[in-house]
């Protein structure tokens, strides 16, 4: 097997499509650190991660100091060695989002690298479950939006044939969100379910006082995401004791173990795995395997590219999050049909780039480091 000879450093900082803030940050831009991992015999990925507009420069250093210099001549295929040689190389920063950001970036490229080398594209290569998802419109759901732009956005999104919608809650009096999600309800109808998503903004009393509201209101909701910080297991644990609305969690952890917790607590109903967050394409499945032992649903948080494929890997997924950010910097653009996107045949992580266009975003040329 050819070994990794050389690898290449960026970063692409896109301009989020629409305003985006909740009850506790704004999105002002996706920092993306991107990796090419290049092989002796010409064969390569490339693979990435993101940041909402800070910490990216300490994900590209971790990868430049640390990371990349213990990948020269290494065999591309032992990608469990390689995740495993690096997470605890760096033992002493994890668990946590930089550590976990910065191995995502390489384990991706080296699972594209192996599906290009192959010949397989990532929902093949990972399990072939399925050959397509169901999309939800997070787009349309700021809490910054006013009632009147929401209800005409969540219109919009049903007419394109989303099969559902979300809105974020965390307005400071509970009749507002109410009010905001009836809105939506009477909008959209039936058919398309309603999300809604806290951002880990309230308390557990407030959580629970809430959840008993959407209720008391028939929303329908399809579930309730981060409502309470994600350190919070206990929490979490009472509040699904309390509601018959699914309680969702998962972008806001870092490592397997933890999610092991929340579901040996029966602290949620819906895991949202990131695979940038949680460390990669190997530490993604495991969790999704996990939660199907637990017979638990996987509906993962942002990165609507990657995730598509590896929705379509597992068998226990439900929901792929629609919100584009690679289109300005991809040839092949997610395709939505009636509300399902199905998933790409372009072997590797299925993402073809336009180098010339992420060139023009380009942060500072590319970190190269080889023998």
């Amino acid at each position: 097997m050819a070994r990794i000879a050389r690898i290449e450093i960026s970063q692409i900082d896109l301009t989020p499509k629409t305003p985006r803030s909740d009850a506790i940050q704004a999105f002002t831009c996706q920092e993306t650190p991107i990796v090419r991992i290049v092989c002796e015999d010409g064969a390569d990925g490339t693979g990435y991660s993101y940041t909402i507009g800070t910490g990216g420069s300490s994900v590209i250093a971790l990868m430049r100091d640390h990371f990349a210099p213990r990948l020269i001549g290494r065999d591309p295929d032992a990608i469990e060695a390689i995740w495993q040689d690096l997470f605890w190389h760096t033992h002493a920063l994890s668990v946590g989002p930089l550590t976990a950001l910065a191995l995502a970036t390489v384990d991706t490229a080296l699972w594209d690298l192996r599906g290009r080398r192959l010949g397989l594209p990532l929902h093949r290569l990972a399990g072939g479950a399925k050959e397509s998802i169901p999309v939800y419109d997070t787009e349309s759901g700021w809490l910054h939006v006013e009632t009147a732009q929401l209800v005409a956005d969540a219109e919009a999104a049903a007419a394109k044939g989303f099969r559902g919608v979300k809105v974020k809650v965390g307005k400071p009096h509970l009749r507002e969100d109410v009010a905001r999600l009836e809105a939506v309800r009477r909008a959209i109808g039936d058919r398309v379910e309603l999300m809604t998503d806290a951002n880990q903004g309230f308390t557990v009393s407030e959580a629970i006082r809430r959840a008993g509201a959407f209720e008391a209101a028939g929303l329908g909701l399809a579930w309730y995401e981060e409502p309470l910080p994600a350190e919070d297991v206990e929490g979490h644990a009472r509040l699904c004791a309390t509601t018959t609305i699914p309680v969702a969690i998962g972008e806001s952890l870092y490592h397997p173990a933890q999610f092991r917790d929340y579901l040996a607590r029966n602290a949620c109903r819906i895991v949202q795995v990131d695979v940038a967050r949680i460390g990669g394409i190997t530490p993604w499945l495991k969790v999704a395997h996990m939660a199907e032992a637990f017979n638990v649903a996987v509906c993962p948080h942002y990165l609507m590219e990657l995730h598509l494929p590896l929705c379509c890997a597992v068998p226990n997924s439900l929901w792929l999050e629609h919100i584009p950010q690679l289109d300005d910097i991809m040839e092949n653009r997610v395709a939505i049909t009636d509300g399902v996107a199905r998933a790409s045949d372009v072997p590797g992580n299925g993402i073809v780039w336009d180098r010339a266009a992420m060139q023009r975003h380009q942060r500072f040329t590319p970190i190269v480091i080889e023998r």
